[in-house]
């Protein structure tokens, strides 16, 4: 794999570094060496800063600390998800920085460094990479829904949310390992830049993809996979929620995708979409598993994103909610996916 650092310019600890985060919990694509972010955070590691586990992975205050600590980078990634995929302008400063020392960039916003001409003259003159994973594709790439997916028989299982920022990637990236480690075969369909960037074969950039072309790519990814790896299970990375006002998201998965269960994660410190009054409350979960019911699809468990919550609140949230609505009640983070492994298991049989 290739070695990279991860760049958030002083938001690594923000929801925007999603990117870096799970670039941080896990990627097979690069080694991740290194994040640069801030001086505050600077001799930090990122895992620790994370999520309270190390990593070996250390914050750097700037790019020039970094590479003269960190031997033979290939690749700086921009690790932030912004509000309508806006490079900060802090940032492209950096990336100069990163292109005159000889090291490709990958790009995850919607903001193309291919579009700037003098960032690309710039970088056919050191001879480095700029990839701008949300390109979108051309028409002749695209794929159109043909009903090719009710030839799937393998279970395919969304893993959705009530909002953005709930850990639906990496919750069905936990969700694969868990399968694997019981000798079951899983795999996940990403839906985002960050599922590309930690090594995803299967999948599209939902966002990137003209509306009349997402159930077709959709399909396609899923019917590939299928074909090509015979899995037990797949998984769907989720995008938004049901009833972000913002970007509403994931009937395309129940319906297009004929994900017939679901994995539904939620805060239950969160009140506002996106933390904003303005966009509204977030509805109850009770309200969300009989929408998605009424799609008819089957909510199997409901996961935790545990964001405000202290460890004894998490586990008390836990409790609270199995004997609610009498399912399994994961806390991916805290304790993995295993509660849901003998509904898995039961899929299978």
């Amino acid at each position: 794999m290739n070695n990279a650092i991860v760049l958030t310019n002083g938001l690594l600890k923000s929801l925007d570094a999603k990117t870096a985060h799970g670039l941080i919990r896990g990627t097979e694509r690069f080694t991740i060496k290194g994040v640069v972010d801030s001086a505050e955070t600077a001799g930090m590691d990122a895992g620790t800063l994370l999520d309270g586990k190390e990593r070996g992975i250390p914050v750097f205050q700037n790019l020039n600390v970094a590479i003269t600590t960190v031997k033979d980078i290939q690749f700086l990634v921009i690790g932030v998800a912004t509000v309508g995929g806006i490079l900060p302008s802090n940032m492209l400063t950096t990336i100069i920085e990163a292109i005159h020392a000889g090291i490709s960039i990958v790009n995850g916003l919607h903001e193309y460094l291919n579009d700037k001409p003098a960032i690309v003259a710039l970088a056919k003159e050191k001879g480095v990479q700029l990839i701008d994973v949300r390109k979108p594709k051309s028409r002749e790439q695209l794929s159109f829904w043909t009903g090719d997916i009710y030839k799937v028989t393998a279970p395919i299982i969304a893993v959705i949310g009530m909002d953005c920022a709930m850990g639906k990637r990496t919750t069905a990236r936990i969700l694969r390992q868990a399968c694997e480690a019981n000798g079951l075969k899983a795999q996940m369909i990403y839906t985002g830049q960050t599922g590309w960037l930690q090594g995803g074969k299967y999948g599209f950039i939902f966002d990137s993809t003209l509306n009349d072309f997402v159930s077709g790519e959709l399909e396609n990814a899923i019917v590939t996979c299928w074909k090509e790896t015979q899995p037990d299970f797949i998984f769907l990375e989720g995008q938004s929620s049901l009833r972000n006002p913002s970007g509403p998201c994931g009937i395309e998965l129940l319906i297009s995708g004929n994900a017939k269960q679901v994995v539904l994660l939620f805060a239950p410190k969160r009140k506002y979409f996106d933390h904003d009054e303005k966009w509204g409350a977030i509805p109850n979960v009770e309200s969300e598993i009989e929408i998605i019911e009424k799609l008819g699809s089957k909510v199997i468990a409901v996961g935790i994103h545990t964001e405000g919550c202290s460890n004894e609140e998490a586990f008390a949230f836990q409790k609270q909610y199995e004997q609610k609505l009498k399912i399994p009640v994961l806390l991916p983070i805290q304790e993995g996916v295993e509660k849901i492994m003998p509904s898995l298991q039961s899929l299978v049989k």
